[in-house]
Order: C-alpha cells, then sequence, then structure tokens
C-alpha cells in the first residue's frame, strides 16, 4: 500500500496508563525493566509525570517525584520526557502564583524535563501564559493541551477560538485532551478539520480516553481528518480507563497506509514485563470497554475511574456507583457543564456523593 503521510505516537504507559488502571501506583523501580525498550521504541516522547504522580509520590508510595524525573531522565536519554500540569494549578487543586510557576517550570528542566504539556480545567487560556512563556524560555517543547467535552456550549466555534488563542503564545503544537473519551468519530472528523484550518502546519495531536470504548476508532478518524501525533499505552496498561494500545493504533496505522516509526517488537518486551508487574503486585489490566451511552451522561474521565471505585469502597459505598454517577450528570448540568477533568470532576463528585 502507498504510504500516506507519518503520523506519530507518544507513549503514556509511565504515567497516564497506570493513573487511570493502577491508581497511579507504579513505583519508580517497576519502570526499570521497561524503561530501555520504550526509549528505543521511536515515540515523539515519553509521559511521565503529571499532577496526580505528585500526590500518590508522597502520600502513597513515599517516593520523590523529582527524584523519579532526574533518575528515569538517565534511563531514558534519547525520547523525550513529558511533565504534565494543570495550568496555573501546577500539581493540586489551587492556584499558585506566577512566581512559584515560573521557579516550577525552571525546576522540571533542571530535572530532566524536556517536554510540557499543560492544560486548565476550564479551557482558561490566562492559566496558561505563564507555564507556556517559562517552559519555553527554559527550552522545554510545550505543547498544552485544550480539554474537550461534549455539551450545548463546547462547540466546535468554541474550540476554534480557544485553538487561536493557544497559538498566540508561541506553542509547538496543540493536544486535544479528551480526559473522559468523549470525542466520537464524527465529530473528531470536524472538530479537526477546524482546528487545523487554524493551525496549518503547527502539530496537532490527540489524547483520548478509551471509557466510552470509541477511541481506538476515533483516533483513526482523526489522523485521517489532520492530527499527526497519536498518544497510546502499551497493552495491557490500554483500553478501559486508559488510552487505546500502541499495539493497535500502529497496526491499523499501517494498514491504512500511514508511516509509524515505532518498533512493535520493543513495545512487546514492555507488555512482558507489565504482565509480570501485574500478576506479582495483584494489579488488573485493562479490558476493551464496550460502548456505554450512559458515560455520556456522567463524564467522569479516565483517571477518576479507579480511585472513585477504591475510595467508595472503603466507606462501604461500593453498591452505590452508578447512582453516583447519575447524580453527577445531574450536578454537572446544575454547574453549567464544566468539563469533567480535575478539579472540576472533584467537585462534581464530592457533591455527587454527599447527594446521594
Amino acid at each position: 500500500m502507498t504510504a500516506v503521510g507519518d503520523v506519530r505516537l507518544i507513549d503514556v504507559t509511565l504515567r497516564d496508563a497506570h493513573q487511570c488502571l493502577w491508581a497511579t501506583r507504579m513505583t519508580t523501580a517497576m519502570m526499570r525493566p521497561m524503561s530501555s525498550a520504550l526509549d528505543d521504541a521511536g515515540f515523539e516522547a515519553i509521559d511521565l509525570v503529571g499532577g496526580a504522580v505528585f500526590d500518590v509520590c508522597v502520600r502513597y508510595l513515599r517516593e520523590d517525584p523529582w527524584e523519579r524525573m532526574r533518575i528515569l531522565s538517565e534511563w531514558i536519554p534519547k525520547t523525550p520526557l513529558i511533565i504534565h500540569t494543570r495550568g496555573q494549578s501546577l500539581f493540586t487543586f489551587e492556584f499558585f502564583p506566577d512566581d512559584v510557576v515560573s521557579l516550577s517550570a525552571e525546576r522540571f528542566a533542571a530535572n530532566g524535563m524536556r517536554y510540557h504539556t499543560p492544560y486548565d480545567a476550564l479551557n482558561d487560556i490566562r492559566n496558561l501564559e505563564i507555564p507556556i512563556t517559562e517552559a519555553k524560555r527554559h527550552g522545554l517543547t510545550v505543547v498544552p493541551g485544550i480539554v474537550f467535552t461534549e455539551s450545548p456550549v463546547h462547540t466546535n466555534d468554541y474550540y476554534i477560538e480557544k485553538t487561536k488563542q493557544v497559538m498566540a503564545l508561541g506553542v509547538d503544537g496543540i493536544f486535544i485532551k479528551d480526559p473522559s473519551g468523549l470525542l466520537r468519530p464524527e465529530r473528531a472528523k470536524t472538530l479537526v478539520r477546524s482546528m487545523k484550518a487554524e493551525m496549518g502546519d503547527m502539530q496537532l495531536q490527540l489524547h483520548s480516553h478509551c471509557l466510552s470504548g470509541l477511541a481506538p476508532y476515533t483516533a483513526l478518524c482523526a489522523v485521517q481528518n489532520g492530527v499527526e501525533v497519536v498518544h497510546t499505552a502499551t497493552a495491557p496498561l490500554a483500553n478501559g480507563a486508559s488510552h487505546p494500545s500502541t499495539q493497535g493504533v500502529t497496526k491499523n496505522l499501517r494498514r491504512m497506509g500511514y508511516n509509524i516509526d515505532i518498533d512493535l517488537a520493543k513495545i512487546d518486551e514492555v507488555a512482558d514485563v507489565i504482565k509480570f508487574i501485574a500478576a506479582k503486585e495483584e494489579k488488573p489490566l485493562g479490558e476493551i470497554a464496550g460502548y456505554d451511552a450512559f458515560h455520556f451522561h456522567h463524564q467522569v474521565a479516565g483517571g477518576m475511574i479507579s480511585n472513585l471505585e477504591y475510595q467508595l469502597s472503603t466507606v462501604g459505598l461500593a453498591d452505590r456507583l452508578d447512582d453516583i454517577l447519575q447524580e453527577a450528570g445531574n450536578v454537572r448540568a446544575d454547574l453549567g457543564y464544566p468539563i469533567v477533568v480535575s478539579p472540576f470532576a472533584q467537585y462534581i463528585i464530592t457533591q455527587s456523593v454527599l447527594n446521594v
């Protein structure tokens, strides 16, 4: 088949994948046996640290997240490592002063991070200005996320305007952040075309979770309409609340005629390590999700599902999960359709638990 273009992949195995399926409980030591293979696989970048990683490292794993950056930058010297932040909120749900955000960018660079993917939960561009400009000043590649959701107010025109505002900050690219897997194939076609019409040659990426079961196919449709980079996870830490699998996306896009410079033999090595760790530590593996229309009602994001189920079980409310998710959709509508991503996911779910 004649090649129709090049597509790059970003790996999320070391951050978002285990955040979604293992409640962010992958330790730095677990990353050691898979780091070299990931570095050699041919990724655009590798997602390593985000807000939840800071929280869980300190509270539960008794690890230093800054040390994780330093260690992994030695284990993975060739592929840029990603620091993913909540914009002006950085690691928590509170807003940090500009000078702290500026200092953090300097520290990210000093500790080996070379790629920054900030986002703001409300797509408030003011909260991206300092993270973007400061990361650029310290030499990081900066690709901010514009958060996607489905609602009466989040139209393509809304996303076109946000695209223009982000581009004006001098970024290296933009990624569509779809934390709840709400981007349908038919919407991906029109949204990607609309954004690319404004972006021109600037790189557009897709970061989508598999909660609705649509993300693997949506990714293919997005590429056909202009997306150049797709975020994927190594199976068996793919699917479910996680991301499309690197193996599946690579094979499907190659069949469609795209060039993808990914060494799947290296990915198979990583998959074997993950299976071994999961069996030893009794951790779950991702399962392909069937389409569930209920998901589009509550829209709870990937990183929150596993944590919510665990927290409910600790207080004897595991059997009320569906009731709480039903109420979450009602609470979101009452609040004017905020995007169900941190910190608003936590606000909505907390209120829903109290209501139920």
